[in-house]
């Protein structure tokens, strides 16, 4: 029996093409689960169980007549402020997942500093109940941690789908922008997905995004494996953050023992770039500032800067956010997305791998940067440590 609450998306995909599970029994599965745990998790807003059901039979049918569905039947959880309609959730679907239902935002008006207040109710974190799950995208993380699906879809325009999944200890994917449409715009954010494995989110990539042309729209040439040891560059701050001491070294060592493996090795990189907060709320605010082109901020300092330390390094590191996650009261001054949001501003490809624990037990993300349009190599590095460190 393949019990879909266990398994990688890669898993069920196999079960189902060989004849061992079914779609149905997959999404009936997913269904009995959040009707007996979610009520103390209160990820889903909405679950569509007819829907689901009629769904898992269409793909079900499809594959006995020989359909090649990358994603037959893997049950999976939409935010809800994106629903079914949009890019990622049309992809997805087409390439046989079923939505179960809609994953919990921020309700109207709420401050989006106390992420855990839905417009559900409360969001608890399964790794740590009385601390936020992260948002916006916080009933997307909290499914994935509490085993209610294995895979949701997220936004990211400050850090909503690398945050939730850091503080509920699953993986976090932003692509490099422009490689789906914008989901605002400003061309700040961007679909991703949150999952429970790196590969997850790496078939999540060739099922959206497609596989990496030959060259991107500037003519770089794919990159390819490279031999030896990757060189990772790390910066706690990126030279403008504040951060917790216990999240930094938490962060700093899941990156040391990935190195201990032989797979990379690890410099300080030195980092002193410019608070993108001002630039990125009058983006926000005023979207015809951005640039004609890419959709990137190509001139910024900060952009070449980064451009600089990716012609010497393979990755960049940092930890996911500056803080620990916080209680339903917010976090006071500090700035969760101070780690993340300047990579919506650039472009560039970001994935959160989990990367501990506190000594309270608050989960801390470890952030992975790549150049612009490296991501499936972005993700290749990740799983090196998915397997090396976590594993």
């Amino acid at each position: 029996m393949v019990h879909g609450r266990r398994q990688s998306v890669s898993a069920i995909v196999a079960a189902v093409a060989c004849g061992q599970t079914s779609a149905s029994e997959m999404v009936e599965e997913a269904l009995v689960g959040i009707r007996r745990r979610d009520g103390a998790v209160n990820a889903f807003c909405a679950v569509w169980e007819e829907w689901a059901r009629d769904r898992a039979a269409e793909v079900d049918a499809a594959v006995a007549r020989g359909a090649e569905l990358p994603l037959a039947g893997v049950p999976i959880g939409v935010k809800r402020s994106e629903g079914t309609a949009s890019f990622q959730a049309r992809r997805l679907v087409a390439a046989g997942a079923v939505p179960v239902g809609a994953t919990a935002v921020p309700g109207p008006g709420t401050e989006w500093k106390t992420w855990g207040s839905t417009d559900c109710g409360p969001t608890v974190n399964p790794r740590r109940p009385g601390l936020s799950p992260g948002g916006s995208s916080a009933g997307s993380g909290a499914a994935v941690a509490a085993g209610l699906v294995p895979l949701a879809t997220a936004s990211d325009g400050a850090g909503s789908t690398r945050i939730p999944a850091a503080w509920c200890s699953v993986v976090g994917y932003k692509p490099t922008s422009g490689r789906m449409p914008a989901r605002d715009a400003a061309g700040l954010t961007v679909g991703g997905p949150i999952a429970r494995r790196v590969g997850d989110a790496d078939l999540y990539r060739r099922v959206v995004l497609g596989e990496r042309p030959t060259t991107d729209g500037h003519g770089r040439a794919e990159p390819r494996r490279k031999a030896g040891p990757l060189r990772v560059a790390w910066s706690a701050t990126l030279g403008f953050n504040r951060v917790h001491a216990g999240v930094a070294e938490t962060a700093a060592g899941a990156l040391g023992e990935w190195e201990r493996s032989g797979a990379i090795t690890v410099h300080e990189a030195g980092l002193d770039l410019d608070d993108p907060g001002a630039r990125w709320r009058a983006l926000r605010a005023s979207p015809a500032l951005r640039p004609a082109g890419d959709g990137m901020w190509g001139g910024d300092r900060n952009a070449a800067r980064l451009a600089e330390l990716f012609a010497e390094f393979d990755l960049l590191a940092t930890p996911a956010t500056p803080n620990p996650p916080h209680g339903p009261q917010g976090p006071g001054e500090a700035m969760s997305v101070g780690l993340t949001w300047l990579f919506n501003l650039t472009g560039h490809p970001a994935v959160s791998v989990p990367a501990g624990f506190l000594d309270d037990g608050a989960p801390v993300g470890l952030q992975l940067v790549a150049d612009p349009h490296d991501d499936e190599a972005l993700l290749r590095a990740a799983a090196d440590y998915e397997a090396g460190v976590l594993d």
